[in-house]
């Protein structure tokens, strides 16, 4: 017999699986080329060239049984320095080594923080809409994710609901910020808004209200948008973050956990989520990923890629009669369907061809998600269809 509560996990996990196969049918009767499927977030913009010279220069310059050697469980030291030391730089802050844990990725970042903060039955709040798989996240961790409904007009947090949403269960508030699924960047003076609505909170209830910044989309803004850095807005932060999106290396799995020292119970914190991290079931993050890093922590994607293609789309859905709010960072544009079934809009768009997550999935029904990271063809060669599907819902 399975753990009783596989079946929520399975459910969850159909939903993609059941798109991804989907699009694996339509390729084979239509070819690969008629596909347009913006429905998942594989980076499709050019690794830096620096990254791939890092790895090579790695292999070629340091001790082979050093690179791919087993190391603390926090990391190598000299890479959390220098990720601390770049932390410091970029945002004024005073990171060492010892607030840095390296981590295979940003989702294990959100997997140890959580089962380091909570117990069975405690809430975490999230802005909806959300990226679903912080469901389970907080689930592995014993715990239960409560959305809070982000501003309908703009889908920036709403302070007021967020102070109606924190009852005495309530451990944490996760934050993504640029967003997946809207591509909304948080705008200062409403996440200072939200902090104090936190530290009013924490008062009340006599123990911290953890943030949680999830920031695998920190670097991919645009027109001048910058994601702030929430340490700096509230003491009791916490920041996971991945190089997956900043330098397209998805499958590489490597990011870190910063806790800093303003934590509240900081010591104990990081050793339990240096515990958590050793329990994971990876031991570290990829050796050979973090000698890497180290080398490259001043290189990104060119954001460029990205933003042509947003403009590209963001201007024929416009034309069209589609209507969204124009995303400032990540690479998704989030849709409003124009009768509101998010559901039959999809069925609609695969007809077509066109390959979408339905917003239901990301805990707002009546949207849509697109994914621009494609090839800027793919996104012309799609333009017809789209065309076609805005004339079956008479927008013009």
């Amino acid at each position: 017999m399975l753990a009783k509560d596989m079946d929520l996990y399975i459910a969850g996990g159909s939903i993609i699986r059941a798109m991804f196969e989907d699009g694996l049918r339509l390729a084979r009767r239509v070819g690969p080329e008629n596909v347009h499927d913006f429905s998942l977030g594989n980076p499709n913009s050019p690794v830096p060239p620096e990254f791939n010279d890092a790895v090579r220069a790695v292999l070629d310059e340091e001790d082979s049984s050093f690179v791919h050697g087993y190391m603390t469980n926090a990391g190598y030291p000299d890479v959390r320095t220098a990720v601390a030391e770049d932390l410091n730089a970029r945002f004024g802050g005073d990171y060492t080594a010892e607030n840095v844990l390296m981590t295979a990725g940003a989702a294990p970042a959100m997997n140890i923080i959580f089962r380091t903060l909570l117990d069975p039955g405690d809430e975490v709040l999230v802005f909806s809409p959300f990226f679903p798989e912080y469901t389970y996240y907080v689930r592995n961790a014993g715990g239960v994710l409560r959305p809070v409904s982000a501003d309908r007009r703009t889908f920036q947090p709403d302070p007021k609901a967020l102070r109606a949403a924190i009852g005495p269960k309530v451990k944490a508030l996760l934050i993504n910020n640029p967003n997946n699924p809207t591509g909304a960047v948080y705008r200062e003076e409403i996440l200072r808004a939200v902090a104090d609505v936190l530290t009013e909170r924490s008062r009340s209830l006599g123990r911290p209200i953890y943030l949680v910044s999830d920031e695998p989309y920190r670097e991919l803004v645009y027109e001048g948008a910058a994601a702030p850095w929430l340490p700096s807005l509230y003491p009791d932060t916490v920041v996971g973050y991945s190089w997956s999106k900043s330098l397209s290396v998805p499958g590489e799995r490597i990011g870190y956990l910063l806790i800093p020292s303003s934590c509240a119970d900081f010591p104990r914190m990081f050793l339990a989520a240096m515990t958590v991290a050793r329990t994971a079931g990876y031991v570290n993050a990829p050796s050979l990923m973090q000698r890497t890093i180290r080398r490259c922590l001043d290189v990104w994607s060119d954001v460029g890629f990205y933003d042509r293609n947003r403009r590209t789309l963001c201007t024929a859905l416009s034309d069209m009669g589609f209507r969204f709010a124009p995303p400032e960072g990540a690479f998704y544009l989030w849709l409003k369907v124009p009768d509101g079934d998010s559901a039959a809009f999809v069925r609609r768009a695969f007809s077509h061809n066109i390959l979408l997550g339905d917003g239901t999935g990301f805990g707002c029904p009546g949207y849509v998600r697109l994914s621009y990271c494609v090839s800027h063809e793919r996104i012309l060669r799609a333009l017809p269809a789209f065309e076609m599907l805005a004339n079956e819902y008479n927008l013009k």
